[in-house]
């Protein structure tokens, strides 16, 4: 389990996210939602060491994170980041490949490429491994950074906005993967995410935050509410039950 204790960053004057505190565990799908600047990717950026906090713990299997080794960590917990751009000319197979280096050192052994043939072959993209990605669609992309992180094997996988720019058939895709991890692989994965049905839809708990602060926190049930979502993103919503699953509509 990863517990945040009152993290807090500023920039400057102004402060990003304020005395955050929640939990991340195993075999879970958390969702962050909020609106633009809520301090969303802050939080995970905190959280997963790529930024410094200003004050607050986190705990990563009940050790602080500052005292966790950076090649143990990178066993521990993988990220993939809002951006994803590569200077130099990658297969799909090379890429997910990356993700061995905590374990390899870029000496990939017999089990390391039977963990990409796994990754790959969970991706359903065995029939482009072997492409450039230049060459591939969008959803194509972020699904061979998706399997990369799977070949990390981390018991904790963040992922900071997956869906960004992509279509309705492989934001699916992904979100399904994502909550296969969780599922079948019994890992925590943590999505900051922007459409409210696909955390409503995929997600086992949901965080929304606003201006820095954790406004609600809690299971689908307890955040999929439509005077909750009104005051997080000052505009009408309205939560309609569909086949069992909480669906948000919101005009103006």
């Amino acid at each position: 389990m990863i517990k945040l204790k009152n993290l807090t960053k500023m920039f400057g004057q102004q402060t990003v996210v304020n005395a955050a505190s929640t939990q991340f565990e195993k075999g879970k799908v958390t969702s962050i939602i909020g609106p633009n600047g809520a301090g969303k990717s802050t939080l995970l950026s905190m959280a997963s060491r790529l930024i410094n906090r200003d004050a607050g713990e986190v705990w990563i299997d009940n050790r602080e994170l500052v005292d966790w080794d950076t090649k143990a960590l990178a066993k521990k917990l993988s990220v993939l980041r809002q951006a994803n751009s590569l200077t130099m000319r990658f297969t799909v197979r090379e890429l997910v490949s990356f993700g061995r280096f905590p374990y390899s050192k870029g000496k990939l052994t017999q089990d390391d490429q039977q963990v990409i043939d796994q990754s790959i072959e969970y991706l359903d993209l065995s029939d482009i491994e072997h492409k450039y990605l230049d060459e591939l669609s969008g959803g194509q992309r972020q699904l061979a950074f998706i399997a990369m992180v799977i070949a990390q094997d981390t018991d904790y996988v963040f992922l900071d906005e997956p869906l960004n720019n992509l279509d309705i058939k492989h934001s699916l895709q992904i979100m399904s993967t994502i909550q296969r991890l969780a599922h079948e692989l019994d890992k925590a994965v943590v999505v900051v995410i922007h459409d409210i049905n696909f955390a409503s839809c995929y997600s086992d708990r949901i965080i929304a935050m606003k201006k820095g602060e954790m406004v609600a926190s809690g299971s689908v049930e307890e955040v999929i509410q439509a005077q909750v979502l009104s005051n997080i993103y000052e505009t009408p919503f309205r939560v309609v039950k569909m086949e069992g699953k909480l669906m948000c509509l919101y005009h103006t």
